[in-house]
């Protein structure tokens, strides 16, 4: 009776008897994997708890700071909150960083200088930070201000070229960025592991290069984090995973005290760094953020692996497979045409509980170099720890899936998203019906 009410109501939200019955054969086969994932979702939210209890977040903490926000106490606890659970000496955790983008050209242009060079040891840095860096020419960017960059292109497995980054570390290597997620590649993302193991290869040569970890969509996956295997700054969005779905906005910043100090003074003033920048009401959805990431993005891991499986079983490409182990929430599908990646989206898009009637189309967003098509009914906008799809019209027309604040909203975003593709004869629903009868 119960199922029978479920597929009801999966009928109401529009979708056919066929993609229901190969989504619920899908998730049968995964419970042993999902279980995997609660488990480590156990033990990051005990992991949060205990930072929280051991820098006494009190209710003060939630208090609203303006002005100056001199001896704001929610905003230096979080801060320390953060310093904890990461194992790192410090933090920087704002809403006047307004998103990953920007708390990456913080770390950055806090930490280099005039004559400095900069490595990238894992390929093509993520599109926005093109310009960042000055690949682009844009206004601002680290190039203008003397900060050259150098990048080791990845072995064709995706993996790093140790022989041609040790060659290209040199005198003027300041500083060694490494992107865990894959952003619009379709390559492998990072483990902590492997993070790790580059990390080390690199301070055996020079100790003195500071490693940063572009750390977006990878918070909580694991138990560990980069800056437990020698990351000396790790940075990410709030609007990501670490929000918990409940951020309406900021970045942070963690790692070494006298990096988070630079940063620090880059966000606001020399002079004044950690001590100013008002928190201004949002603490509490900060810290409450925090508190449910690992949850949120326990049910993120469910949705991406649940699309892998759906997607991979009917021949399409898929980053990671549905067997491979996850190291970030981004499931990456190759569509092969600009229909498919659109049609997905505009599944992705009417799933959502805000502007569910809306209809995605691609256009020249800011920061990219060709149009994209961005699904996202989100509460927050732009938060990509809620369910959404985007990615680049260009070949291999690949599209990037991501978030979902509940497992239930992820697995109706990955049925609306392969029935989009059905309605729109992308995809032959007799290919579903023989993954059914298999």
């Amino acid at each position: 009776m119960r199922e029978s009410e479920t597929k009801e109501i999966y009928e109401q939200l529009g979708i056919s008897r066929e993609v229901w019955e190969y989504g619920q054969k899908t998730e049968e086969a995964l419970k042993e994997r999902f279980r995997e994932f609660d488990a480590t979702a156990e033990y990051n939210q005990l992991k949060v708890i205990h930072a929280m209890q051991e820098n006494r977040v009190s209710e003060g903490c939630f208090n609203y700071a303006s002005g100056y926000g001199y001896n704001d106490q929610g905003r230096d606890t979080l801060e320390q909150v953060y310093a904890s659970a990461f194992h790192t000496e410090a933090a920087l955790v704002r809403p006047q960083i307004t998103c990953g983008t920007h708390a990456l050209a913080l770390a950055l242009s806090a930490n280099l200088r005039p004559g400095d060079e900069l490595l990238s040891p894992a390929g093509k840095p993520y599109d926005t930070l093109e310009e960042v860096i000055g690949i682009r020419p844009s206004r601002g960017s680290l190039a203008e201000y003397g900060v050259s960059y150098r990048q080791v292109d990845l072995l064709e497995d995706g993996y790093f070229d140790y022989p041609a980054i040790e060659a290209a570390l040199n005198e003027r290597t300041k500083l060694v960025t490494i992107q865990r997620s894959k952003g619009y590649q379709t390559r492998p993302s990072y483990s902590v592991r492997e993070i790790g193991e580059l990390i080390a290869f690199i301070k055996e040569r020079r100790p003195d290069v500071i490693c940063m970890v572009d750390n977006c969509y990878g918070e909580f996956v694991e138990r560990i984090e980069p800056s437990d295997v020698g990351a000396d700054m790790i940075v990410g969005s709030l609007i990501k995973n670490p929000g918990g779905g409940l951020a309406p906005i900021g970045g942070y910043i963690a790692g070494r005290e006298e990096l988070i100090e630079n940063c620090a003074c880059r966000l606001t003033s020399p002079g004044l760094g950690k001590e100013v920048g008002a928190s201004l009401g949002v603490m509490q959805s900060f810290y409450q953020g925090f508190f449910l990431a690992p949850t949120v993005v326990c049910g993120a891991l469910k949705g991406a692996v649940f699309a892998a499986n759906i997607y991979e079983k009917l021949g399409y490409p898929v980053i990671p497979n549905g067997r491979e182990s996850r190291h970030d929430i981004i499931q990456a599908v190759t569509l092969g045409s600009p229909e498919g990646v659109i049609a997905f989206c505009k599944g992705i898009q009417a799933a959502a509980p805000v502007d569910s009637y809306v209809t995605p189309e691609p256009w020249a967003m800011p920061g990219y170099d060709s149009d994209v098509i961005m699904a996202a009914g989100a509460f927050v906008q732009g938060s990509s720890i809620e369910l959404s799809a985007d990615g680049p019209i260009k070949p291999p027309y690949a599209v990037y899936f991501q978030g979902g604040l509940t497992w239930y909203h992820a697995k109706l975003g990955i049925l609306k998203s392969l029935q989009s593709m059905a309605d729109a004869g992308v995809i032959d629903l007799e290919r579903i019906r023989e993954q059914i009868r298999n």
